[in-house]
């Protein structure tokens, strides 16, 4: 009997787990999940918005030390590329106001959206940040950096793959 029991709850806890897992964890060569966030003015942005172009997806926080010494890189690039790249930089469980007087005080320009939920954080699997998704204009993840851009040339090098 405590076999036939210890069985039963081994299937119904392995069952639930995979039940419980959401969709596997964006990879490289497959489709970037489409999400929506409100960014720094409350406005909704998607993913899908920018269905068409490269994107270069940043997870970050301002807490993180090789998050904020990566965005003066992004920033160079933003400024660069803004008409050929779409940078969308996700701040992940931080308060709005908190990342707001970082991006001013800052003068960081780029678009800021706001996983404040961590949701889509959960959803492309951010283990570690900073951690950096390059989508080509197909939508398709054409690499994955998790952690910090050394330099400027190092985030070129990466764009090369989904720049036409």
């Amino acid at each position: 009997m405590n076999r036939i029991l210890l069985t039963t709850v081994a299937l119904v806890t392995l069952i639930l787990l995979t039940v419980g897992c959401s969709s596997p964890a964006p990879q490289v060569g497959k489709q970037a999940p489409d999400f929506q966030l409100p960014n720094l003015d409350g406005q909704p942005a998607s993913l899908s918005d920018f269905q068409g172009k490269p994107v270069l997806l940043n997870f970050w926080a301002v807490r993180c030390p090789p998050c904020r010494s990566e965005m003066p890189f992004i920033e160079g690039v933003f400024v660069e590329e803004s008409e050929n790249l779409v940078i969308l930089a996700v701040n992940i469980g931080e308060a709005p106001s908190t990342v707001e007087d970082f991006i001013t005080s800052n003068n960081f320009s780029f678009p800021v959206l706001l996983d404040t939920e961590q949701n889509v954080a959960l959803k492309y699997n951010i283990r570690a940040i900073p951690t950096t998704f390059f989508i080509d204009p197909d939508g398709v993840i054409q690499q994955i950096k998790v952690g910090a851009f050394a330099n400027i040339l190092e985030i070129k090098k990466s764009l090369a793959k989904i720049i036409p």
